[in-house]
């Protein structure tokens, strides 16, 4: 019987939406105490992209969601004693900050710049570094991760004695035996995720071992890990500004989000008070 009720609903849409009836009366979807569902609350519901098995899917999803929803309001009501005008205060708030944030939102899209040069990331970065503090080590460094099978091995521990002066060697080894690598020796990254798949992740106190090792070789059963560290920042240090560039970006585009929304407040409050389209009372 649902799946005839759905079916039916289905052949009512056009261009997958849901066409009103010019009947007064409508079939019931679905009903829960005294409050019914009708064709006419689907309307234009159903996403156009939606094959008819999908949709049909969409639905019956939503049908059932109404019913559980219902159900739930009536307990409520039954359980507890609301007080009418405060709920709908509040839904009306909620109705008026919905309808708030799509009009800052539609003015944000307008007049929002999006572009943040070098200087003012740098800027902002001086002037906030405090709160830029790490929670986290931070290392410049290159890691291998080679098989104990891999062949000459002492080749790839003494070029990296000398580097960077063998690199095209350390390259070239870690090209062809390396099943894991990083080599971006001028990037920062997250020490913990250097670790990660060695035996040094056990280690106690990563900060520690940063100051007092510069270059690492360890091994278990199956692998060598080489680890070459060049330059690092431990917890609670100030994070430089390499890592946290994008951030820094995004928090300034943020902060010029706010403003527009403050400028548009202004505007309209000023455009209203010269053309007189408010009062206020005094007592």
């Amino acid at each position: 019987m649902r799946n005839i009720l759905i079916f039916s609903l289905l052949s009512l849409a056009s261009c997958q939406y849901f066409q009103p009836k010019e009947e007064t009366s409508e079939p019931v979807i679905a009903r829960v105490g005294e409050k019914t569902l009708v064709e006419s609350n689907l309307l234009g519901l159903i996403p156009a992209n939606l094959s008819p098995t999908d949709s049909t899917i969409f639905v019956e999803k939503f049908v059932l969601d109404w019913v559980k929803k219902q159900l739930m309001i009536g307990q409520a009501e039954e359980a507890i004693d609301f007080n009418e005008a405060r709920i709908q205060q509040k839904v009306l708030d909620y109705q008026y900050a919905l309808m708030v944030h799509e009009l800052e939102k539609k003015y944000i899209d307008s007049h929002l710049n999006e572009d943040v040069s070098e200087d003012e990331i740098a800027d902002y970065y001086q002037q906030k570094a405090e709160n830029f503090v790490l929670r986290q080590n931070l290392a410049k460094c290159i890691y291998f991760k080679i098989p104990n099978s891999a062949p000459n091995v002492w080749r790839l521990r003494r070029s990296l004695k000398n580097y960077p002066k063998d690199t095209t060697q350390i390259w070239e080894y870690a090209n062809e035996h390396a099943v894991k690598t990083f080599t971006e020796d001028s990037v920062w990254i997250k020490f913990d995720e250097v670790l990660l798949e060695t035996p040094l992740k056990d280690v106690n106190d990563k900060s520690a071992f940063l100051k007092t090792n510069s270059s690492v070789e360890v091994s278990d059963e199956d692998y060598i890990y080489f680890l070459k560290i060049f330059e690092y920042k431990i917890v609670g240090e100030i994070a430089p500004l390499e890592f946290i560039k994008e951030s820094v970006a995004d928090i300034i585009i943020n902060k010029r989000k706010i403003a527009l929304k403050k400028e548009l407040e202004k505007k309209i409050y000023d455009e209203a008070q010269q053309t007189n389209a408010f009062e206020i009372y005094s007592n």
